[in-house]
């Protein structure tokens, strides 16, 4: 069966990883890029953007907490799950998943996020009634002092875990590329420069999505958008993306010139299979229009309005566009037989465990969450709660 086009032995048609697999890098990558947003403020002093801090550290709590349950639901007992933490494989870039996440969650993340709003916690606790009352007591872990001292060192502190948080929120999404990137058997992952790939990808797209879910909220609290930070998020955004697009291509030209005995058969797949995802979707209206629309708003001076729509499509569109490489990474990679000879196809049902609805679902969940801490923890000024600290 080596001459025959299109063949593929029975154990090379399944596809075992699914949408999910797709969804959870995408999701990741969201958290990572929603952190080094607030990082530019904390650890760089980026004070443009010092609007979208605490909601980028909330929305960065938000999709966290829904980051495993792709991989759970994706397993055929999920129950067992916990099973890793207890049977730690040293050697496995997966099963070490569950370390890096439980630290950056519990060790950097959250603790940020309670050094950060310690001050107000306290003040709820002491004014609030009923049950929130008692969840801010709780929530205080004790603590009462906010002298200004004491929020000093808070500052230290949370300067110091912002800074651990860096390279942790690489690491919890850069590994994924990791595994991809070590498959030496696929030579659609095998490439040194996957973790690097979806490390600037999911910057870009956290940083879209902090800038979208700004804008969308002010606009709900009927508040003017303060355009000197979304300028400045947009322009990071596009230097981001330019670093992004750059070593994708780099990636592409090294595959083309290297052209090794896979080359014929990922060159169909590009102008087949994945010729939407990958041409349209992911390069042209998903990475060159929003390049081309940004670069505009860099180089020229457009009315307030025109940059508002310009920031909320191009952000959109990225969104698409990494979620598009995601799905080609993933759901490409398994399009192909080993033998280069023949090809399969991904169907995606509609109402299973690992269908359509349930990654909307898994999509549109954080959100439902981020509303959750929003409540708890509103991320802009409570001028009447310092107006009764500063009375006290």
């Amino acid at each position: 069966m080596s001459g025959v086009e299109g063949y593929m032995y029975p154990n090379e048609v399944t596809l075992y990883w699914s949408v999910l697999i797709v969804l959870y890098p995408f999701i990741t990558g969201l958290v990572a890029g929603a952190f080094i947003l607030a990082s530019l403020e904390r650890v760089f002093r980026v004070e443009a953007v010092k609007p979208t801090y605490r909601l980028a550290l909330l929305t960065a709590l938000a999709f966290l907490l829904v980051a495993p349950l792709p991989l759970i639901l994706h397993l055929g007992h999920p129950f067992r799950s916990p099973e890793m933490y207890f049977t730690p494989h040293s050697t496995s870039a997966m099963a070490m998943f569950g370390y890096v996440y439980m630290w950056y969650l519990m060790a950097v993340l959250v603790f940020e996020i309670w050094l950060d709003y310690r001050r107000e916690i306290v003040l709820w606790s002491q004014q609030s009634k009923g049950l929130m009352r008692t969840i801010y007591k709780i929530m205080a872990l004790g603590s009462s002092n906010i002298g200004e001292r004491s929020l000093h060192i808070d500052d230290k502190v949370g300067w110091i875990v912002t800074l651990i948080g860096i390279p942790s929120a690489f690491l919890l999404h850069g590994y994924v590329g990791f595994i991809f990137g070590s498959l030496k058997a696929n030579p659609w992952w095998s490439s040194p420069l996957m973790p690097v790939v979806f490390i600037f990808s999911a910057m870009v797209s956290g940083i879209a999505a902090v800038m979208l879910l700004y804008m969308a909220v002010t606009k709900l609290r009927k508040q003017a958008i303060d355009m000197r930070c979304v300028d400045t998020i947009a322009m990071y955004m596009f230097y981001i993306f330019i670093i992004d697009f750059s070593l994708e291509m780099l990636d592409l030209v090294h595959r083309v010139y290297e052209a090794d005995e896979s080359f014929r058969t990922l060159n169909f797949m590009v102008h087949t299979k994945l010729y939407f995802s990958q041409i349209v979707l992911q390069i042209f209206v998903g990475t060159l229009v929003p390049l081309i629309l940004l670069f505009i708003t860099q180089m020229v001076k457009l009315p307030e309005i025109a940059r508002k729509r310009i920031y909320v499509l191009s952000g959109s569109l990225i969104l698409i566009s990494v979620f598009a490489m995601r799905w080609n990474v993933v759901i490409g990679g398994q399009l192909f037989s080993k033998s280069f000879i023949g090809y399969t196809t991904y169907k995606m049902a509609l109402v299973t465990r690992e269908g359509l609805l349930v990654a909307i679902g898994l999509t549109i969940l954080p959100l439902f969450f981020l509303w959750a801490l929003v409540k708890l923890l509103p991320p802009w000024p409570d001028k009447d709660l310092h107006e009764a600290a500063a009375g006290d």
